[in-house]
């Protein structure tokens, strides 16, 4: 198959592109709206807000299938620059959907733990209703149907927490502040699930091996924890002993964008469907480090 990916360059797409010498029967087409980025070769430059530039990649390359890993995530800005927001996260989708359904296509969308609104007391299901409490969410949920509903063979693949080796993330945010921060404050009443990028790659693969299997997933990696919770950890496992973090409630740090205070999600389809085995957060989160630490880095 010939396989177009978007956002080539971020967290997720970086992790894309490690595994595609694993799968040589297909040929990848690694796209991003940047000319070039560091540390990355052989993309090329695709603006997905542009229907005609999509149609004729698609057409010219003879796309089989898409993975679209692009988005605007910058969860606070997006409060105040709603119009490029929308653009990328809901208009964006809608284009691929459609150029890909031309050609009875199938496609992957990633989307976020944000389309719900965190007051729930158990992990969410994909049958939950959506009730995004921000910007962000909403325009993510929008994006979701926009690729719902133009592409028959659509797969929505909800994630939460995400981080890598790659690029800006929590994680690497927390390890640099723990070695040059003597104090920190966390907040500790959000609750979810960290993903390793590298695991939500190795699923969307296993999708595109085994065939993409149409409907809205959820995929993080196993536990549950808090910000706090999961600082103390990166700092635990990375050896960093100098810097006191302490527990914070939400309204302690004031954000523009409203966080879920729960957003769990249930995997059990996402695992019954491929046969997935996900590994714990903790044990993802040693494996990162360790790459970061091992200079595997972007």
């Amino acid at each position: 198959m010939n396989i177009l990916i978007t956002g080539c360059i971020g967290q997720l797409g970086n992790e894309l592109q490690n595994m595609q010498a694993e799968s040589p029967s297909h040929t990848y087409y690694n796209t991003d709206i940047q000319d070039s980025a560091e540390g990355v070769v052989n993309y090329s430059r695709l603006d997905i807000t542009d229907a005609a530039e999509v149609e004729a990649f698609v057409e010219e390359h003879d796309i089989d299938g898409i993975i679209n890993c692009a988005a605007y995530t910058a969860v606070d800005k997006a409060e105040e620059d709603t119009t490029l927001c929308h653009k990328l996260n809901a208009t964006a989708p809608g284009i691929l959907a459609e150029a890909i359904s031309r050609r009875a296509g199938w496609m992957i969308q990633v989307s976020t733990d944000y389309v719900y609104d965190g007051t729930s007391h158990r992990p969410y299901t994909e049958d939950d209703a959506p009730c995004p409490a921000s910007v962000y969410g909403t325009t993510k949920l929008e994006g979701e149907r926009a690729v719902m509903e133009r592409c028959e063979k659509a797969m929505v693949v909800r994630t939460a927490w995400l981080y890598s080796e790659y690029g800006k993330n929590f994680v690497k945010t927390m390890l640099t502040l723990g070695e040059t921060k003597e104090r920190l404050g966390v907040v500790f009443d959000q609750i979810g699930t960290p993903t390793y990028a590298l695991d939500l790659a190795a699923f969307i693969m296993t999708a595109v091996e085994k065939g993409v299997t149409p409907g809205i997933y959820h995929f993080t990696d196993e536990g549950v924890t808090s910000w706090y919770d999961f600082t103390k950890a990166i700092h635990r496992i990375a050896g960093i002993t100098t810097c006191q973090v302490s527990p914070l409630h939400t309204d302690e740090y004031p954000t523009p964008a409203s966080r879920p205070a729960y957003s769990v999600l249930d995997k059990t389809k996402a695992k019954t469907t491929y046969a997935f085995d996900i590994p714990h957060w903790e044990e993802a989160l040693e494996k990162c480090i360790a790459n970061i630490r091992g200079g595997k880095t972007k």
